[in-house]
């Protein structure tokens, strides 16, 4: 990796903060964005162009240590990688990493962990204020770790990500370019024509902005920790791949192949064009509404990722002090939950979930706020009791 001189910081195009603009009749303007709304970051920034925001979360710096970073790369329930250019090649590995391995890593190295919301409260909170971003988008929060001169290397990410500094200082290159040629041969995903544009320094409490098509290469100065909240923005292909096999497992087709009027063949060989046209006609009873469009979304948007499993409750409460517990202190989703709706249709962990309609402003508030102070309807306490005991959601805010 490089080491940067003096001049790491010398911007090769520079871009202040927006100044405050009128408040929004819906939003205010906050530090998280830099003094503007969010209606205004959607309209002018939002999949459109970076936006680079100082002290965007002041007093954000030491949240995760190096030694609770490391601790996370050991355990078998979260997903962590480590990447390294140490011996002058790129080296990619997969966790969890045994502890006393980590005190063997030659700098420089990064190692990075997914879904961190998932395991620290304070992470969950904190992906939360990006809520003006439906749910629907929002995938998780990874954290990297990296020593002096550390980084992934230059790349594309399929994600709107907002890349918040933690502790430390981190150097980012960004550019907007179209060709997406790789270098081949390597572990990660490095592009071969990296043509930076911009070129910034962000120390703790500073926030990036970056929409998918703009590569980006992040560098360590020294020893620095970087939280980024990731928005997903799936390729086509990979939308049209899960949708085919979620008809898949939802289609049904009546009737058989059937050649009645079969003539003889000069090739047997030969797939005939009459076998061809009526496979075709077959074919064509393959169709789809769009309420199956809006099923398979809200189950493959609240799908837990493979390595996610919930907890049951140790010792059960049972019906009833449930409901008088939850009567006094409400309810909030596990931070591993991910609920989400469309008009009167509801989705939980992947499955459609039926919710009466006496229900649904309570199933909505729920979702949309992942806790609710106080729960007193009967009704209310059995629908979300089953999922209590699945560990779902907990008593309390």
């Amino acid at each position: 990796m490089h080491k940067w001189g003096a001049d790491y910081n010398r911007p090769m195009k520079t871009k202040s903060p927006p100044k405050s603009t009128a408040c929004s009749p819906l939003r205010t303007p906050s530090t998280l964005l830099g003094g503007i709304s969010p209606e205004e970051f959607i309209r002018d920034y939002w999949q459109k162009k970076p936006l680079l925001v100082r002290g965007a979360v002041p007093g954000f710096g030491e949240a995760l240590t190096k030694k609770d970073m490391l601790d996370l790369c050991s355990r078998e329930d979260v997903e962590s990688r480590f990447v390294t250019t140490a011996g002058g090649e790129w080296q990619l590995r997969n966790g969890p990493f045994p502890k006393r391995e980590t005190k063997t890593w030659q700098t420089p190295w990064s190692v990075l962990v997914q879904s961190v919301n998932l395991v620290f409260p304070f992470g969950e909170d904190l992906i939360r204020r990006f809520d003006f971003i439906p749910y629907a988008r929002l995938d998780d929060l990874m954290v990297s770790y990296a020593t002096d001169g550390g980084g992934v290397g230059p790349h594309f990410d399929n994600y709107d990500v907002f890349l918040l500094q933690g502790s430390g200082t981190r150097r980012w290159r960004i550019g907007r370019q179209k060709d997406k040629t790789l270098v081949d041969g390597l572990p990660v995903r490095i592009l071969k024509n990296f043509t930076p544009t911009y070129d910034w320094l962000l120390e703790p409490g500073d926030m990036l902005y970056l929409p998918p098509d703009w590569a980006h290469d992040g560098i360590a100065v020294g020893e620095c920790m970087t939280w980024s909240i990731g928005f997903r923005a799936p390729p086509a292909q990979e939308l049209a791949d899960q949708f085919l096999t979620y008809l898949q497992e939802s289609l049904c087709i009546d009737g058989i192949y059937s050649d009645p009027d079969l003539t003889p063949q000069t090739h047997p060989a030969e797939i005939s064009g009459q076998m061809i046209d009526r496979v075709a006609e077959m074919l064509q009873k393959i169709q789809w509404k769009r309420q199956d469009v809006q099923h398979f979304l809200g189950s493959a948007l609240t799908e837990p990722k493979p390595h996610v499993f919930f907890d049951h409750p140790e010792t059960p409460l049972s019906a009833k002090k449930f409901s008088s517990l939850i009567a006094k202190e409400g309810v909030s989703l596990d931070a591993r939950t991910q609920m989400l709706f469309c008009g009167g249709h509801f989705y939980l962990n992947g499955e459609r979930i039926e919710v009466p309609s006496t229900l649904r402003a309570f199933a909505r508030e729920l979702a949309d706020r992942r806790h609710v102070p106080t729960v007193t309807e009967a009704e209310a306490s059995a629908l979300i009791y089953g999922w209590y005991l699945d560990g779902f959601l907990n008593p309390g805010v």
